[in-house]
């Protein structure tokens, strides 16, 4: 991979085919030309043209052939919100940061639905809705006190734990999603260990509705519960094509010592030192969410309120295709 560093104070450069990766320091890592780890993602056109990306019918055997095996592989064919049977456990309750949701198990805010392009496919949503209701502060078992939200969403996490050890130093944690759009949604695919932040949290993709062709990733780590994890080692990226009318595959690979992270099979950001060796052997839940509102849209000190919130037609829509996770030694 050819890396070209770039320093521009106004102006942003996106190439076709690119990334334009935005620290905080106004620095942008301008990554071209980009080869996939593996051949395991494939391109294909929808039947209105529009280009997008999972993993190929041959990943499993690519990957395995590198050393990798598969360890959770859910295609959503079971709801969540069946508990007995999913992979998954739903957290009802509020968020955190300031968002104005509640969390539901509600098939209003959480469904499954019949691919358009794959009737044997199922594709699960994670739907916003605006309408004023009652519930428990944050999750019932953190803070039962019942308070007011004006949007309902939803959260659901992996029963199952992951993180690199000494014998399976790798984990892959993969997801082909369509991010949602809309002013004040905010979809995430990451991962989080309990008694937060002491264990840690990997965001393998945060993203504003408002900004169709951005993303970021992130990783979360303090010594001490509670308090206000350090460092947040945001980095912000700008795609070439738009991230919420077509299919993406996400992905990061976590290592004792690096968190490399991909979006259709190419690099798009290498993490290393600071505290990143401090996730190591720390175990964590995948999670799906779509928060809204909240510290996330701060801007010059205010929050977005509900009323600046509109919430359209067809905005709050999260769709996810599947969810793969592989261990490696």
């Amino acid at each position: 991979m050819k890396r070209t560093r770039v320093s521009y104070l106004l102006r942003l450069l996106v190439l076709p085919g690119a990334f334009v990766a935005t620290t905080l320091s106004c620095r942008q890592d301008i990554m071209l030309p980009w080869a996939p780890v593996s051949p395991v993602v494939t391109s294909q056109a929808d039947e209105s043209g529009i280009l997008g990306y999972d993993y190929a019918q041959s990943a499993d055997s690519i990957l395995a052939m590198d050393g990798w095996s598969n360890t959770l592989d859910d295609n959503f064919d079971i709801s969540p919100t069946d508990t007995a049977k999913s992979n998954w456990r739903c957290w009802v309750g509020g968020g955190f940061n300031n968002e104005l949701q509640l969390y539901t198990n509600s098939p209003n805010n959480l469904t499954l639905i019949q691919d358009p392009t794959d009737s044997a496919n199922k594709l699960l949503v994670i739907r916003v809705r605006k309408e004023k209701v009652k519930g428990p502060k944050y999750r019932l078992d953190i803070d039962n006190t019942i308070k007011e939200f004006d949007f309902t969403s939803a959260r659901i996490e992996s029963k199952n734990v992951f993180t690199p050890t000494r014998t399976k130093g790798q984990v892959r944690m993969a997801a082909r999603i369509k991010l949602s759009t809309g002013y004040g949604m905010w979809p995430s695919f990451w991962s989080y260990g309990e008694k937060w932040p002491t264990n840690g949290g990997i965001a393998i993709v945060l993203s504003r509705g408002q900004q169709p062709y951005h993303f970021q990733n992130a990783y979360f780590y303090d010594n001490e519960q509670s308090r206000r994890p350090v460092p947040r080692e945001e980095k912000y990226l700008i795609s070439a094509t738009n991230l919420t009318d077509r299919w993406h595959v996400y992905e990061v690979i976590w290592q004792k010592d690096s968190l490399t992270f991909l979006l259709d099979g190419q690099i798009v950001d290498i993490k290393q030192g600071n505290y990143v060796g401090k996730l190591f052997e720390k175990p964590q839940r995948i999670t799906l969410n779509q928060a809204v509102g909240g510290d996330f849209f701060l801007m010059e000190d205010t929050l977005p309120t509900a009323d600046e919130i509109p919430l359209n037609e067809n905005e709050g829509i999260m769709q996810v295709d599947w969810i793969k996770v592989y261990l490696k030694n």
